[in-house]
């Protein structure tokens, strides 16, 4: 496996993990956002079904084979689940989001980077335009938390 395909594999893995994470926040949030925020956290599991589809596909379409289990997900997942057995204020729950994403467009960002230096220009822009779409929802959390933009 090159190195930008595995790295987009380990794109696929937190991928794996953010969906199911996101579930849970979906159906714990709690409070005056609740509406807002379920709704939110929907949208997101369903973009983040979306890209791990793409990027398990790009994979299977340059013959490597993407991650597709959970304990697969687990094992090489750089974002980590948790057992949602106390309460979580929504606002902590769009932290934990905000910081999820932040780690998933590090991998993105290195693997757009190993992409480019082996003229994989559709892995490239499929990881160049997904980035694009990490910085916007990044932006709607932050904002959604009052935060100013960097």
């Amino acid at each position: 496996m090159s190195n930008a395909a595995a790295v987009v594999n380990q794109l696929v893995a937190n991928q794996g993990v953010l969906y199911i994470k996101l579930h849970q926040f979906h159906w714990y949030v709690q409070g005056p956002d609740f509406f807002t925020l379920h709704e939110k956290f929907e949208e997101l599991y369903d973009a983040t079904t979306e890209s791990l589809d793409l990027f398990a596909e790009r994979l299977i379409a340059i013959g490597e084979k993407p991650y597709s289990t959970l304990s697969e997900f687990l094992e090489h997942a750089s974002i980590q689940e948790k057992p949602y057995d106390e309460k979580m204020s929504a606002e902590t729950m769009v932290r934990e989001t905000i910081a999820d994403y932040e780690t998933i467009k590090e991998i993105a960002e290195q693997g757009a980077t190993l992409a480019g230096e082996t003229e994989d220009a559709v892995t490239e822009d499929l990881l160049i335009a997904y980035i694009e779409e990490l910085d916007l929802t990044l932006w709607m959390l932050r904002a959604f938390l009052g935060e100013a933009i960097e």
